[in-house]
């Protein structure tokens, strides 16, 4: 392993080492960079980050939120959180069911919230960029039965980069808004966090103190409902939308057809 040698203390290697200069050259404390980067958590991450090149919306099974267990949760969801979803209906005019639905297909509810390190999965992504050693790890951590073509990787590989360093940048504002180390944040192989799995560009654009304590906390039901409503709002909904309109808002939180197909079906279910 390479190691590099950052003030009075080193980095477990210079993969990061392109990440860090842009980001002081983009105005970010050097301090407070190269604090979170020495962290020995903080590393390259080939194996997740090869889960992001292989993800296929075509693999993703919609049809188990349909079942009947499934629908059962989220009416115990809306139950549970009846206060906090009637409130937001009523001020937003986004169906409480829609949230709940996807609330129900981004983390069961808040069960499954990812376990991959946020802070890492953006580095490493963004250390991408014009860098072919890394490039050569992320490739050779795929299998090659899952890989996608070179042309294909590459062309991801330009056009991820450097959105996974603006992420990373968005990222690092709301840790320091929230006063929250970055390091510790959990969520998807994508960069996605919280029980509505918003990326963090996402949080500081549209994420909610549904809670009124003064924070952002996404990983808090309250707040993740509020967003969750405030998106699809500053998208377009409005109460009693047509279901074309529909259509379009929830796209827009996720680029997948079936997707949309399936949070519909579900709030239809939950409404019946």
């Amino acid at each position: 392993m390479l190691v590099v040698w950052i003030g009075t203390g080193f980095a477990q290697d210079d993969a990061f080492h392109a990440v860090i200069q842009r980001l002081q050259k983009d105005g970010f404390d050097s301090g407070q960079v190269q604090s979170v980067f020495l962290k020995p958590e903080v590393q390259f991450d080939p194996i997740t980050v090869s889960r992001f090149f292989m993800h296929s919306e075509s693999r993703v099974d919609y049809t188990k939120f349909l079942t009947d267990a499934s629908i059962q949760q989220a009416r115990w969801y809306l139950l549970r959180h009846f206060k906090e979803l009637n409130a937001v209906e009523n001020q937003s005019g986004v169906d409480k069911e829609v949230i709940t639905a996807i609330l129900l297909v981004e983390t069961r509810l808040g069960n499954y919230l990812g376990e991959s390190s946020i802070f890492n999965t953006l580095s490493s992504l963004a250390a991408l960029r014009d860098n072919p050693t890394l490039q050569d790890r992320v490739w050779n951590a795929m299998p090659p039965e899952r890989r996608i073509s070179g042309s294909e990787f590459q062309e991801k590989v330009l056009r991820r980069s450097q959105w996974a360093y603006d992420e990373l940048k968005a990222f690092l504002r709301y840790a320091s808004k929230e006063g929250v180390d970055p390091s510790t944040v959990r969520g998807s192989y994508a960069g996605a966090l919280g029980i509505s799995q918003f990326m963090p560009s996402n949080i500081l654009a549209y994420g909610m103190d549904g809670d009124g304590d003064g924070h952002i906390d996404l990983f808090n039901h309250a707040d993740a409902i509020a967003s969750v409503a405030n998106y699809l709002k500053k998208f377009g909904w409005k109460k009693g939308i047509d279901p074309e309109a529909a259509r379009k808002v929830i796209y827009s939180y996720n680029h997948s057809q079936p997707y949309v197909d399936t949070i519909l079906k579900i709030a239809d279910k939950l409404k019946g």
